[in-house]
């Protein structure tokens, strides 16, 4: 089920006496989510839709919400709440700028070492995002850096990159 979702922040506090709560938004453009009509709250792992009466910005990741169906009685009850929106939301991204979640799945083709493998999985650290690739039972690990994302093939299903020197032989080896 959390796989048409992704995640979009989460409740901070509640605000004020009128049943409102600050939420975080958790995106490079928080902006596209100043006039949602809905989010879904994650309540003991199930996705639960509220919707929302009115939105506040505070600053660019900071609103303050009121949704349907939550007072000043309830409110702190909602705190720390995660919160998603479908997959179907995301505005879509051009050029080699990606969702995580929709380069799963895609080829990878090394400007000198050819073809690398299938993506497996996008490691979010917080240092650094890393993108996981298989290659039969090998695994080569590639941080996504805007320098090593050549291109970004949507409609082949095909990531080019330029992978520093070494790093997939690294991998590869048999020793």
């Amino acid at each position: 089920m959390f796989d048409k979702f992704f995640f979009l922040g989460k409740i901070t506090k509640r605000f004020g006496l009128a049943g409102e709560l600050m939420l975080f938004i958790d995106s490079d453009e928080p902006g596209k989510y100043h006039h949602m009509e809905s989010v879904y709250f994650n309540l003991e792992g199930e996705l639960i839709p509220f919707f929302v009466e009115n939105i506040k910005v505070k600053n660019p990741n900071q609103i303050i919400v009121k949704f349907a169906d939550i007072t000043n009685d309830n409110a702190d009850d909602y705190v720390g709440v995660e919160l998603y929106q479908p997959v179907s939301m995301l505005p879509p991204l051009t050029g080699n700028k990606f969702y995580y979640h929709e380069v799963i799945g895609f080829k990878v083709k090394d400007v000198h070492s050819g073809y690398l493998g299938t993506i497996a999985e996008i490691l979010d650290y917080p240092a650094q995002a890393i993108i996981k690739i298989h290659q039969g039972e090998k695994e080569i690990l590639l941080p996504v850096v805007d320098p090593y994302i050549i291109n970004v093939n949507r409609k082949e299903g095909v990531m080019e990159v330029d992978a520093p020197e070494g790093l997939v032989d690294l991998y590869l080896s048999d020793s």
